[in-house]
């Protein structure tokens, strides 16, 4: 096992938050989270598993195990004349990993462009961008059980995916309970990707690109550009100003809910889901409240996207996840006061 002592995690969150590991392992094959679960050094504390660290706010140094996944490689697993089984291993970049599977003709990600993150992180938070979710595309996934050491397979359904959510975000509530959280890390999820590929190209902003390009029948990978290209022109590069994307989820309301709210603000942005409820824009929510800009202490809203928080901080004045999530409820506290909605955050505070 290649373990770190006292690790600094600046370069491993996105946000660019300043903490340390008191212990790190890297974790390059199944073999070295084996061993970690049979080391006596493992002790009795809940490892955190770390990815690409885009969807995580540290607070403090982390006196737990940190098992930070390294492992690499990309395949296709099966072609049948229905479509493409394909294959990537935990560690690897979200964005280069959509990019691959359009480069070998493989459609059926293009949407999820440059959201950031690994692929083993994308179950868990069951990624999702401009009409299409993680789960429309997932197969399943092998995972090792961080208490035994034993490696398992997980389906679709037992997953337990729904808007940002599996069960690998929820804690088991005993001997039969779902809850993966801490439980397990994953080591290489399977997407199925038909051959009949139909472009989704419901949301508002790629409708625009329709009208501005006059390409009316995009192929994916036209879809893949255009996709980057909004979110480029939204959202900050963490490489450049630190940040974990999307801070809050898009909160769902009853049709009454949404008549309620349209009735005091005809211009509130919301798209009708299948299932009749309305989701809101919850960037829009937030700029209406007026945060678009605004800073406190060393995390700020980014000027150009407000349901994006960013680090504000420098080398002397380093930002702090305390700012970030002052800041944060800041904000939940304007949002409820005005639309009697509660804004639920995306990244894991450690």
């Amino acid at each position: 096992m290649l373990v770190e002592n006292f690790a600094p995690l600046q370069r491993l969150n996105t946000f660019g938050i300043q903490a340390r590991a008191h212990r790190l392992l890297r974790v390059h094959n199944d073999s070295d989270v084996v061993a970690w679960v049979c080391s006596p050094e493992r002790g009795d504390q809940e490892p955190i598993v770390l990815g690409g660290g885009s969807n995580i706010v540290i607070t403090g140094d982390l006196k737990p195990w940190v098992l930070k996944v390294d492992l690499m490689g990309r395949q296709l697993v099966e072609e049948t004349d229905a479509g493409w089984l394909v294959q990537g291993a935990a560690g690897e970049n979200w964005h280069d990993f959509v990019a691959w599977t359009l480069d070998q003709g493989w459609p059926g990600l293009e949407n999820m462009a440059l959201i950031p993150g690994t692929v083993g992180a994308s179950p868990v938070q069951n990624i999702g961008a401009y009409g299409v979710e993680l789960q429309d595309r997932f197969h399943s996934l092998d995972a090792i059980d961080l208490h035994t050491g034993q490696r398992f397979t997980l389906n679709a359904a037992q997953c337990g995916f729904s808007y940002r959510d599996s069960v690998f975000k929820h804690r088991s509530s005993g001997p039969n309970g779902l809850g993966l959280a801490g439980r397990a890390l994953i080591t290489q999820v399977r997407f199925w990707l038909p051959k009949r590929w139909v472009p989704e190209l419901g949301y508002l902003d790629l409708q625009r690109k329709i009208e501005e390009t006059g390409v009316s029948a995009p192929d994916a990978r036209q879809i893949f550009q255009w996709v980057c290209e909004i979110r480029r022109a939204k959202l900050p590069d963490p490489a450049i100003i630190g940040n974990a994307g999307s801070f809050f989820k898009n909160p769902t309301v009853s049709p009454e809910q949404c008549e309620d709210i349209i009735a005091r603000e005809p211009k509130v942005v919301h798209y009708v889901l299948a299932d009749g409820r309305i989701k809101l824009a919850a960037g829009w929510l937030i700029d209406a409240c007026g945060w678009k800009g605004k800073t406190m202490g060393h995390a700020g809203v980014y000027d150009k996207q407000a349901l994006v928080l960013v680090n504000c901080g420098t080398a002397e004045h380093p930002c702090t996840g305390g700012e970030v999530m002052t800041l944060a409820k800041a904000i939940q506290t304007s949002v409820y006061e005005r639309f009697g909605i509660r804004l639920e955050p995306e990244p894991v505070v450690l």
